[in-house]
């Protein structure tokens, strides 16, 4: 997507009107603008000079963002607040001639404040004191003249076009009573120019410019605190580091680091760029990124990214990633980005812009001629006309929806939630169903030790250190967890020699002179006889979703160590959470049906889809799309497809890697606690936009029956001053509202409140109904099975074979529990197994 920067807009109006044009350019294939950062992001093959050749003839000023000027100078900061000084300059002017001008026309005419000699006996002196600071306050105010008539000659009206319609037709009718006045003069009509006096509207003409630009100062400055969570990322960037070349070091401009560069960090120092450290140990503050105030140990191979202060120790990194490829870069420019699209709330609020405009143009022209047909004179007429030009607020409307996406966009940047665009900010808290993967979203997506039982007659240290000597020597992921328990405990023993690994059975070799062999259940009795208690505790804590691993020592069984990929501290409150929010949690992993329940227990889920390869979570996530919008969370490497066909593919855990391309919404942290975060978040967005919509409908629904005098005979009326007063408030206490989301508490889940969910079960219900009238089932008893690796492999084996819809496998029963359709050939089933070196000995 190609950024742009868009000058001269002033309204929703003027929005919708540069993304018609640029829209209409060949090559262009979507395009969005938004009115909040005056920025536009164009996705397609145009070229830029095209697109910013219609911006221009449609009356606007575009460029391409980073691209330098003739000067060589680079583009203006979009983000930089040069809006509201320059608007702050013009009130003060227009207060310094407007006090003047209310003093005389409204001080002196209705309280009797004193007044010059000249002046108070001089009706004719006085109003044309008026016109003239009039004239000094439209001149001021000259850009809702200029801006106003330039886009009603494009024939795109907007806001400016109102004002300026309204108080340029103030000051015209002034103008010809003011002539009348004159006529009057010269007849001796004294009466009639005290007359005319009255029906001037100078003093409306000057204060509804001056208080549309307290309304535009106000807004503008509101708009600037929307984009501070951006800003505070920005000047996180450090603007040098120090880098060793030729063996010496040098400070240079960040710039000028380029991939491959040595640099060093000092304690306290902020790190420049993305790298890898080579050199030194030390913990760093990665706060600024990823809300985490605990700081991480670094050691020599591990990562550090740009913007994260190294707190202790001296360390020598090699730099990865630099200039716009660091991670605080990714984070900016998505944030940026998700600002820069449009929500699909907001099209109905561009819609209703589009035509706002003119339509407010006819109903003033309409309520003019309706009150001058019934009788009254001009003045009155053309104050209904001018109070319904300038209460109408089309950027009430406009602001409603970027303002809040940009507030909440940021507040999840601060706490290292990423909302790729504001279609994801939005829907995030639409979903229904919230599918969890579960090794490394639920789990810690590495198996650990969780208990260590010896035999009786057997010392625990001399079980650890037996089962330490023989799975050094294997490369199962299952040793890993003995490995790094035993270098935990600082264990040395002898090595082990003769060491065999018997694929799907388990381990053996010869140690301090004696056998020594380790595996699973099946294994194990056919070595030595296993006591029914040890075999009892083994079954026990298989039910709890543990891999009992088996010892023995020259025939005499040592004991068993249980390993288990064990849940996260928060995972179970973050479930509780999403259900206490009206979702349905379910979980798909790999592991047989009890394993998986018994983790699915831990973590109180709603449900347990087990069994499923990384390549059949896509085909499960289409399955429960039946039952509503769902949402994936995984880890965003091998779950790609299923986060793509989500309805939000949420990624968790993603660190320094924050352009998951298949996310949707991308978590910093591996904390599944963000994932209700993040739908908390986005439901008070949702919530927020709802209610600037409402304010912005309501107020015009409203306000523009008020100033065309409907309810005058009722006794309400609305002055054009007030009137222009009341548009000012209107944008300003939207962008306030949204303001308000700076202070949403995230992680707070007191007013999480649920959602309906009747249609996903009773989906279910029926879904289950039907399978059971059309598919049967089929129970294998498999030898050589040892761990949830073979059961993966056997499970992808049968799931392969034609008719086969699940299979259901677990290595501590030793069976396959397969569903199928009718017909489906059994012999097919045990030749796929066998063919994968595993016996089947019967088939139920």
């Amino acid at each position: 997507m190609e950024q742009y920067s868009v000058t001269g807009m002033s309204c929703a109006a003027c929005s919708a009107r540069v993304e018609k044009a640029v829209s209409a350019v060949p090559g262009v294939t979507s395009c969005a603008v938004s009115l909040l950062t005056n920025s536009m992001g164009v996705e397609g093959t145009a070229d830029p000079a095209a697109v910013v050749a219609a911006v221009e003839q449609a009356g606007y000023g575009a460029s391409l963002k980073g691209a330098k000027g003739s000067a060589g100078k680079t583009a203006p900061d979009p983000l930089a607040d040069r809006e509201t000084p320059a608007l702050r300059r013009r009130l003060i002017a227009s207060l310094e001639f407007l006090i003047v001008l209310m003093y005389f026309s409204m001080g002196h005419m209705m309280w009797g404040w004193p007044v010059p000699a000249f002046f108070a006996h001089n009706h004719l002196a006085m109003a044309l004191l008026e016109m003239l600071l009039t004239i000094a306050v439209m001149v001021i105010n000259q850009k809702f003249f200029v801006s106003g008539f330039k886009s009603l000659w494009h024939r795109a009206p907007n806001m400016d076009t109102l004002v300026a319609l309204g108080s340029a037709a103030a000051f015209g009718y002034s103008t010809v009573v003011l002539f009348g006045m004159t006529e009057a003069q010269t007849r001796g009509d004294t009466e009639a120019v005290m007359q005319g006096m009255m029906e001037l509207y100078f003093e409306s003409a000057a204060m509804i410019l001056t208080l549309i630009t307290v309304g535009k100062m106000l807004e503008a400055r509101a708009k600037g605190k929307t984009t501070d969570a951006l800003k505070s990322l920005m000047k996180l960037a450090p603007q040098s580091a120090v880098v060793v070349r030729d063996g010496r070091e040098q400070t240079v401009p960040i710039e000028q680091v380029r991939e491959g560069d040595l640099f060093v960090v000092r304690p306290g120092e902020n790190i420049p760029v993305d790298g890898v450290v080579v050199e030194g140990t030390s913990t760093i503050n990665e706060a600024a990124l990823t809300g985490e105030s605990i700081p991480v140990d670094k050691a020599p191979g591990d990562t550090v990214s740009a913007a994260t202060i190294n707190q202790a120790g001296f360390i020598r990194c090699r730099a990865t990633r630099v200039g716009e490829d660091t991670t605080l870069s990714q984070i900016i420019r998505m944030v940026s980005d998700a600002a820069g699209t449009k929500a699909p709330i907001a099209k109905t609020a561009d819609k209703v812009s589009g035509i706002f405009v003119p339509a407010v143009i006819t109903i003033a022209a309409v309520t003019t001629v309706v009150w001058l047909a019934l009788g009254r004179d001009v003045g009155f007429a053309l104050a209904r006309g001018i109070s319904v030009l300038v209460i109408s607020c089309p950027c009430a409307l406009g602001l409603a929806t970027p303002v809040a996406i940009m507030v909440g966009s940021g507040a999840g940047a601060k706490n290292g939630i990423l909302f790729k665009t504001a279609e994801s900010l939005e829907q995030t808290g639409k979903v229904d169903i919230v599918a969890l993967d579960k090794t490394g979203t639920i789990t810690a997506g590495e198996p650990r030790v969780t208990d260590i039982l010896p035999a009786p007659g057997t010392e625990q240290a001399e079980l650890l250190e037996a089962a330490f000597a023989l799975e050094r020597c294997s490369e199962h992921p299952l040793a890993r967890a003995v490995l790094a328990y035993g270098q935990e405990k600082a264990l040395a023993p002898e090595d082990v020699t003769d060491f065999a690994a018997l694929p799907g059975n388990g381990l053996r070799g010869r140690w301090k002179g004696r056998d020594l062999c380790g595996g699973s259940e099946s294994f194990m009795a056919a070595q030595t006889q296993l006591p029914e208690t040890v075999r009892e505790q083994g079954r026990r804590l298989a039910q709890q979703g543990k891999t009992p691993l088996y010892f023995a020592l020259d025939g005499r069984v040592l004991g068993l160590i249980a390993v288990a990929d064990v849940i996260r501290e928060d995972s179970a409150r973050a479930v509780r959470e999403m259900q206490n929010m009206g979702l349905h949690v379910v979980m798909l992993t790999g592991d047989n049906e009890r394993t998986a329940r018994a983790i699915g227990a831990q973590a109180s889920v709603d449900e347990v889809v087990a069994g499923v390869l990384p390549d059949g979570k896509e085909a499960v996530i289409r399955q429960l799309q039946q039952r509503g919008k769902v949402a994936m969370v995984g880890d965003g490497i091998n779950d790609a497809p299923a986060l793509t066909r989500a309805d939000m593919g949420i990624a968790i855990g993603a660190g320094a890697d924050v352009a998951v391309d298949a996310a949707d919404v991308v978590l910093m942290k591996s904390r599944l606690s963000d994932v209700p975060a993040a739908i908390r978040l986005s439901r008070a967005v949702l919530r927020n936009i709802h209610e600037n919509l409402f304010w912005a409908f309501f107020y015009n629904t409203i306000g523009i029956p008020l100033a065309a005098g409907v309810l005058i005979p009722l006794g309400l009326t609305l002055n054009p001053m007030f009137g222009a007063a009341a548009m000012s408030l209107s944008s300003f206490c939207v962008v306030s509202n949204a303001l308000r989301l700076n202070w949403f508490k995230l992680y707070d889940p007191r007013h999480d409140h649920k959602r309906k969910h009747g249609t996903p079960a009773a989906k279910a219900e029926n879904s289950t109904q039907k399978s059971e009238e059309t598919t049967m089932k089929c129970t294998m008893k498999i030898e050589g099975m040892m761990c949830p690796h073979c059961e993966a492999t056997v499970k992808k084996a049968l799931e392969a074979v034609p008719g086969v819809e699940e299979a259901a496998v677990s290595h501590e029963a030793g069976t396959a529990i397969v569903t199928m359709s009718a017909g489906t050939d059994r012999e097919a089933l045990r030749a796929a197994v066998e063919a994968k070196d595993y016996t089947v000995v019967g088939m139920e």
